[in-house]
């Protein structure tokens, strides 16, 4: 009797082993069946990410992009005189291009980026890099002073909103643009252009009214 409670005894420890081995694989296995899951879930984001840029790109979608450019510095400058726009006719054969800004009153031309006249000091600055209006995609970078001088030409940039209207004349074309974006960016000789490169723009840079210590960036977009 004795012999047969003992090996009864060692059966029900060996189950009881057993069990505890199985429970134990068990949880291994499925923390192993976690990770591999974990694992192949992750690779399917990522594949289905990838497919889902590609299938944007492929499609065409505009995107935004960002390209830095140098820049002089566009100062908030003063000789106590306020600025004012001139009603007299522009000698296009003087110039590559004319701005126009019928909300601020602008009306004024720029040279190409090769002429000795082309500086910002004197007046609106074609910036180098920049593409003129019948370049597709392309961008016409034009940077100016603001301020109450006499060379302040965007000294009224300030009162343009998203949705308003600029015009270049160039080759005898006149090109509209409206405006998409506006933003500051901090003075230290670069400024970052935010725009879609789908589209054709044309970027005007001045000093942030009442503040000597950013640019004021207005993108804009071609819409005839």
């Amino acid at each position: 009797m004795r012999i047969l409670n003992q090996n009864k005894g060692n059966n029900k420890k060996i189950r009881l082993k057993k069990s505890q081995l199985l429970l134990i694989g068990s949880f291994l296995v499925f923390i192993g069946l976690f990770i591999l899951s974990y694992n192949h879930l992750v690779f399917l984001k990522d594949q289905v990410f990838a497919n889902m840029e590609l299938a944007i790109i492929g499609m065409g979608v505009p995107s935004e992009e960002q390209n830095e450019i140098s820049v002089p510095t566009a100062d908030n400058v003063s000789d106590g005189t306020v600025y004012q726009q001139s009603d007299q006719e522009l000698d296009y054969s003087k110039y590559v291009g004319v701005l126009e800004i019928p909300k601020i009153g602008l009306n004024r031309g720029f040279y190409n980026t090769d002429s000795r006249y082309n500086s910002i000091e004197y007046n609106v600055s074609t910036i180098p890099g920049s593409t003129m209006p019948d370049v597709a995609n392309g961008n016409l970078m034009l940077m100016a002073h603001s301020g109450d001088a006499y060379i302040s030409f965007f000294a009224y940039l300030y009162r343009m909103n998203i949705g308003d209207s600029a015009y270049v004349t160039y080759r005898g074309k006149r090109y509209q643009y409206q405006i998409v974006n506006i933003y500051t960016a901090p003075k230290t000789g670069k400024i970052a252009i935010y725009r879609n490169y789908n589209r054709t723009t044309l970027t005007l840079i001045t000093c942030t009214k009442n503040d000597d210590t950013t640019q004021t960036v207005y993108i804009a977009e071609l819409v005839s």
